[in-house]
């Protein structure tokens, strides 16, 4: 993202609103060529998805990884590390964050995926693991777009990744095994370890982050802030889109034949995604503007709400049920349906800036 003309008021990061770049405007379009060159890639080269599979790095293709880390690193290099300490003392944001992500999502997804999947086990299991796996990845650039709050989305991206170690495989024991007992309904196990979900999170959290703070730590001490933000950021700053793109592209050729060759499946497992997707930036929304939070930390709450582990979701359902298997399709089709509906949800969200007031900015 390029920094826009500095006219607007300050935020209370104590930063000018970041405004949508001519590039950034027109981000659904390129999303859209993305995944149709993906589809098309998927069906013209139909050993494509054997090559980009051939190496993996924790159940997830190399190329595809590669992607990632290059989509969030000039995010997490912008992000004002000695500011942390505001986020974390902000108590209403963090136990809102926890609350969301980890008692209302997971239940909103087994209650969907029940609902609208009953008769189709193994894209309602693999529903439910995209429920449980919360945001590391992709919802940093989501939030980055909306002009939200990126120290927030920092802290509040560690947390669910220190409580993804912690609660996943709990979690998904409860859901998948125990509370269908309950219910009388069918039941399934899931084979994931702590240690392979720390992995993950190491990966695709922590190097991206290392490299970040880094940046930072060592641009602003040899060159200063203003060399830092004013010329290096920009140089990096298009590669979160550049990566992006390739990543999107990467998983539509992955999974492009099985796609198109059932289409009615991905239709049946949009449908609560869709659902899922809008309610739980909603309500992420709605809790941040009634706990009287400003629209960067606000804007941060309702995306960290929405986003999904995708990588950590497709390696376990992978790893658990084969790469073939209906769960690792369900898996796979939650980032298709989450590109497009957050990116809808970004201009949703900039649209509905103008009723927050403008806060004071912090000292720089």
């Amino acid at each position: 993202m390029s920094q826009g003309a500095p006219a607007a008021p300050p935020t209370a990061t104590g930063r000018p609103p970041v405004h949508l770049s001519t590039t950034d405007k027109y981000l659904p379009l390129w999303i859209g060529v993305a995944m149709v060159a993906g589809l098309l890639l998927g069906r013209l080269v139909p050993r494509l998805g054997a090559a980009l599979g051939a190496v993996e790095i924790d159940g997830v293709s190399l190329p595809i990884a590669l992607g990632l880390l290059v989509m969030m690193y000039p995010v997490l290099a912008k992000v004002r590390y000695d500011r942390l300490d505001t986020v974390v003392a902000d108590r209403p944001l963090l136990i809102s964050s926890l609350l969301l992500n980890w008692v209302i999502g997971p239940a909103l997804m087994f209650a969907l995926a029940w609902i609208f999947l009953a008769d189709l086990p193994e894209y309602r299991t693999g529903l439910i693991i995209v429920g449980l796996a919360r945001c590391i990845a992709m919802v940093i650039i989501w939030n980055d777009l909306a002009c939200g709050d990126r120290e927030a989305a920092a802290v509040l991206v560690a947390l669910n990744s220190i409580f993804q170690v912690i609660a996943f495989a709990g979690l998904g024991w409860f859901y998948l095994s125990v509370l269908p007992g309950w219910l009388g309904l069918d039941q399934a196990a899931l084979d994931v370890s702590p240690w392979q979900i720390a992995t993950s999170v190491l990966i695709f959290l922590g190097i991206p982050l290392l490299a970040g703070w880094l940046s930072r730590i060592w641009g602003e001490r040899a060159m200063g802030r203003t060399w830092y933000e004013e010329r290096f950021l920009p140089r990096v700053g298009p590669w979160a889109l550049y990566g992006l793109l390739f990543t999107i592209v990467l998983l539509f050729a992955l999974q492009g034949e099985q796609i198109t060759s059932n289409p009615l499946d991905v239709v049946r497992i949009a449908v609560p995604l869709l659902v899922y997707f809008a309610v739980m930036w909603g309500t992420g929304y709605l809790t941040g503007k009634g706990l009287g939070m400003t629209y960067e930390r606000t804007t941060t709450l309702a995306f960290t709400a929405a986003g999904n582990n995708f990588e950590l979701a497709i390696a376990v359902a992978i790893a658990t049920f084969g790469v073939t298997s209906g769960q690792a399709l369900a898996g796979v089709v939650g980032p298709l349906i989450e590109v497009p509906v957050l990116v809808g949800l970004v201009y949703v969200s900039l649209a509905l800036r103008s009723r927050f007031p403008h806060q004071a900015p912090v000292a720089t």
